[in-house]
């Protein structure tokens, strides 16, 4: 299994669906940074939206386990092994970049036998 590297690509804000649904004010999502990259393999990392880690989790898991050459490349991504997402938030959804990469996943916990 291989790390996915999450980059925030964009931030946005549907600003006439937030005028006619949204609270007064309502602005970008204030949880994550364009930017900002977070790594992944099978489980959601520290600091990473949980909501945003619903809508992408199966790409992330898909590709960390080796999707890389297969992940809708040809017909949606030009470089295998990326993958564009965007998190669920109708009114301002985040774009992230999911990337293999060469780095070995390992993990970090022992599972228990009952």
């Amino acid at each position: 299994m291989k790390k996915v590297r999450i980059t925030v690509l964009r931030r946005t804000l549907q600003a006439d669906l937030a005028a006619e649904y949204g609270v007064a004010g309502l602005g970008k999502c204030p949880m994550l940074r364009e930017g900002q990259a977070f790594y992944a393999d099978y489980a959601r990392p520290d600091g990473f939206c949980d909501e945003a880690w619903k809508a992408i989790y199966q790409y992330v898991f898909a590709l960390a386990h080796g999707g890389k050459e297969t992940f809708y490349f040809g017909d949606w991504i030009k470089d295998p092994g990326d993958a564009i997402c965007s998190c669920n938030d109708g009114l301002r959804p985040v774009i992230f970049k999911l990337e293999t990469t060469d780095a070995e996943s390992t993990i970090d916990y022992t599972p228990v036998s009952d």
